[in-house]
């Protein structure tokens, strides 16, 4: 029969017990430790809107705020910089978007971070098609006629963005190259600004977020011409997708969620869990239809071969039009 160790055996009996290997190396603290900071490398818009709702909901499940901080500057470069050069322990993590992930690295020589080497994909958000939509005295009633006007211009037909390098810029460069003809570029300082200078005659072609033009679609103010999707859309059955004229073009917006590379990836998990579990709730997915944009939520893995596609397909637009940021 064992008899019982008295206390101080049992006291001494743990203090001899062997320490298993690596045990206190691998020890981790808690994490969330503190607030977690979400950069923005835009002003108010979209991409701070759907940054903030997804925050919400993920801070819910985090047990800490997410505190959005908006970084904007040179295309958004300035907050995906600072992002990228962030403490890589979890509290700090960021919004991307085609823009700062793939558009940026295609066109600027000198940008100040590697777009695939230095963040650490946790999910693309969302995606929206872009839209080429026109002034209504336009004289191309449709796509096919559109396509036909801008191949026989005998001067480039002037089209308005929401700026340089922006993905609906690139989106009307790689129409012209796809017809065969020439547009001209005219920059705007954001959506607003674009549809005020086509419904006012000012420049009669627009390139840009679907979602920014449908209310002018709906009051007749402008005519949609096609949407940059893959395929027509369900709820404007009756607007062409442009590569049904225009095999090959596809011009789609997105937003995903980033943390410093270095980020451990049992953090970089709990993101992704906790920010498609975000996507999946009825009110935030109402809100983002709201927004005009579609969830996403795709695995790390999807998400950063998604981004390599992005970054060369458009590295060639950007080649073949002579475009580049000094």
């Amino acid at each position: 029969m064992n008899t019982p160790l008295p206390r101080r055996g049992l006291l001494l009996a743990a203090a001899a017990a062997p320490v298993l290997p690596g045990r206190l190396a691998t020890a981790q603290p808690a994490w969330p430790a503190q607030p977690i900071r979400m950069i923005v490398p835009f002003a108010a818009g979209v991409t701070d809107s759907i940054g903030r709702l997804v925050g919400t909901e993920m801070q819910r499940a985090l047990g800490q705020p997410i505190v959005v901080e908006n970084r904007p500057g040179a295309g958004g470069a300035i907050g995906a910089e600072a992002c990228a050069r962030a403490p890589a322990d979890g509290h700090t993590i960021c919004m991307g978007t085609i823009s700062t992930h793939a558009i940026n690295p295609a066109i600027m020589p000198r940008i100040p971070y590697d777009n695939l080497r230095d963040f650490a994909p946790v999910t693309q958000l969302t995606e929206q098609p872009n839209a080429i939509v026109v002034h209504p005295a336009f004289p191309a009633r449709d796509l096919a006629g559109f396509v036909v006007a801008v191949r026989e211009a005998r001067e480039p037909h002037p089209y308005a963005t929401s700026g340089v390098g922006t993905s609906t810029h690139l989106a009307g460069a790689l129409f012209a190259l796809l017809a065969g003809g020439q547009l001209e570029h005219v920059p705007f300082r954001g959506s607003g600004e674009v549809m005020t200078a086509v419904i006012s005659g000012q420049v009669p072609i627009a390139f840009d977020n679907l979602s920014s033009v449908v209310p002018f679609v709906r009051e007749g103010r402008v005519r949609l011409i096609g949407v940059g999707s893959r395929a027509r859309l369900p709820d404007f059955p009756d607007a062409p997708a442009i590569a049904e004229a225009l095999p090959g073009f596809v011009s789609v917006s997105w937003h995903g969620l980033f943390a410093p590379a270095a980020t451990p990836a049992p953090i970089l998990a709990r993101l992704h869990r906790e920010a498609v579990a975000a996507l999946r709730q009825p009110a935030v997915a109402q809100r983002l239809a709201d927004l005009g944009v579609t969830p996403v939520g795709s695995n790390p893995e999807e998400f950063r071969a998604f981004i390599a596609a992005e970054t060369e397909r458009w590295r060639d637009v950007a080649r073949r039009a002579d475009l580049r940021l000094t």
